[in-house]
């Protein structure tokens, strides 16, 4: 019998975030690191009004939610495919003693109605764990559906054009173009990887691509920016995460 290995899939990404050294890491990130300079600057800048409705998708354990609080907004709702994650997230409701509503959701799936936020936010790379291009396609449908005309869809993710990487994606490009690439991967720019941690996937997508799926959807593309040409972050901030870029869309009135 031939073994061939099995997809990547939401399952896989679910078992990364069940375990004690991940949970960790976002539990020591939300009680330590809070919003990113950049997060703060930009949340701020595009949410002008304390008033607005916002979700957050794959909110980990409330590390955005929770800063966004404390800088007063208060109409806060926030979500996480792993019950671990969102567990812990109300475990840090009742000691911030905040008051976000974390709900167990599938950012492909959500069953908020349509036009139901002012914004909606996916951080810390988020969007690009999902496995799959169609669920991510999914993800953004679903974003732009729950976000009022002239809302905002503001979210990072890895970029596939950094210099840093241009000889790693070179070689990736190459095992494609001669089928050795690695067989657990669903599309090229897939990353599924031992870490210390446990078993990462992220995609890490082209520029290109992620501004066609956002057209695709109906999206605005306001700006598109790396973290780094926006300020500087604090050692703690990057010592927690690594470049990416912002991506700030809107629902057209």
């Amino acid at each position: 019998m031939i073994f061939r290995p099995s997809k990547v899939s939401a399952k896989d990404v679910l078992g990364y975030y069940a375990e004690p050294l991940v949970l960790q890491h976002y539990e020591d990130a939300t009680e330590k690191v809070g919003l990113w300079n950049s997060e703060e600057m930009i949340l701020k800048r595009v949410f002008n009004n304390q008033d607005s409705k916002l979700l957050e998708l794959g909110c980990g354990t409330g590390r955005i939610s929770f800063g966004l609080y404390k800088l007063g907004y208060r109409k806060l709702k926030a979500t996480d495919f792993s019950k671990k994650m969102i567990r812990a997230a109300k475990v840090f409701n009742q000691k911030f003693k905040t008051a976000v509503e974390f709900q167990t959701q599938d950012a492909t799936a959500l069953n908020f109605e349509d036009k139901s936020f002012d914004g909606v936010i996916f951080g810390f790379n988020g969007l690009m764990q999902i496995p799959g291009l169609d669920n991510r396609r999914k993800a953004i449908a679903e974003s732009f559906r729950v976000l009022r005309q002239g809302g905002y869809f503001i979210f990072t993710a890895h970029d596939r054009t950094l210099p840093k990487w241009k000889k790693f994606w070179i070689a990736e490009r190459k095992k494609w173009n001669t089928g050795k690439q690695d067989p657990n991967l669903l599309e090229f720019g897939d990353r599924f990887e031992e870490t210390p941690k446990g078993k990462l996937f992220i995609h890490v997508p082209h520029v290109t691509e992620l501004r066609s799926d956002l057209q695709a959807a109906g999206f605005v593309v306001e700006r598109d920016v790396l973290r780094s040409k926006l300020v500087d972050e604090s050692p703690l901030t990057l010592k927690y995460s690594d470049e990416c870029r912002f991506w700030i869309c809107r629902k057209p009135l």
